[in-house]
């Protein structure tokens, strides 16, 4: 059963767009995602400027999980991690108690590039938002997949069908890419008390409804819906166990107001260390 639906709010960054799902006035969050972007597509000439890269920020108190379908995002963190990420793999970013980096479009701007992905935000548990921040890389390759008749199922993340995807995650959760050709039928899987799935290309239809590129179906709790692709589609899975309220303000998540205001005043003076490779400049502080 779908209780809610949600589309997204489409944003020029300057160079591209974004369709902003999470958080929306209807629903703040969908188990622990707590943010959620579509980027793109995207066509990036050869020579694009610099000002389409994302200067170097900081996080606290959540993961950032970015999945491409197409292009390529240069990674730089403060722990001095350098990755590229393409098409079909997984960076897992956990901020913790602190930690920044930048995401530039390098490949883009050597030889051109299409661009079209998901940016995610994953709230931590109470108990382990001041965890130590780290980073892992995923390649496609590692990730577990399930196929069917039209239907390919690639765990980004967390657990379903039995098995788990590699990226160490901090609450019960799941990320599901589904690749449907025309025709094809999927089983939303049970099992986690709150689901949505976000259609980023192509269309679908569930309960007689159809739903184009853009829209998040969000379920009800123990129900188990079948979605069905009109055209060859990307369909993204999400979901988990609720972690309760989560206060978002700019680039930092986190359940206690007081520790946002620390982070807007360590980022203020400067007190969070920049990626090594990539620290002559930063985003500031917005007023």
């Amino acid at each position: 059963m779908i209780d809610l639906v949600l589309e997204s709010h489409r944003k020029n960054l300057g160079g591209f767009e974004v369709g902003r799902v999470l958080p929306a006035a209807p629903r703040r969050m969908v188990g622990p995602f707590v943010f959620f972007d579509h980027m793109g597509p995207a066509d990036f000439p050869a020579g694009i400027p610099k000002s389409v890269d994302v200067r170097p920020h900081p996080h606290i108190g959540l993961a950032t999980v970015t999945y491409l379908f197409e292009g390529e995002i240069m990674h730089r963190d403060s722990l001095g991690t350098v990755q590229a990420i393409r098409a079909g793999e997984v960076n897992w970013m956990t901020a913790g108690r602190g930690i920044t980096h930048s995401e530039r479009f390098e490949r883009a701007r050597l030889q051109g590039d299409r661009l079209h992905g998901i940016q995610s935000w994953v709230a931590l548990p109470e108990g382990e938002e001041e965890t130590a921040p780290d980073f892992s890389h995923h390649a496609m390759e590692d990730l577990p997949e399930i196929e069917g008749p039209g239907v390919v199922a690639r765990l980004v993340a967390g657990s379903a069908f039995g098995m788990t995807a590699p990226a160490r995650v901090f609450s019960p959760m799941v990320y599901i890419h589904w690749a449907l050709r025309a025709g094809a039928r999927a089983e939303v899987p049970t099992g986690h008390a709150e689901r949505a799935a976000y259609v980023a290309s192509g269309e679908i239809e569930a309960e007689h409804r159809t739903f184009g590129s853009g829209t998040m179906l969000v379920f009800a709790p123990g129900s188990a819906p079948v979605l069905r692709a009109l055209q060859d589609s990307a369909v993204m899975v999400l979901g988990g166990e609720k972690l309760g309220p989560r206060y978002v303000e700019w680039n930092f998540v986190s359940s206690s107001r007081e520790r946002i205001a620390q982070a807007r005043a360590d980022w203020r003076a400067g007190r969070m260390r920049l990626p090594q490779a990539d620290d002559q400049e930063f985003i500031p502080l917005p007023e």
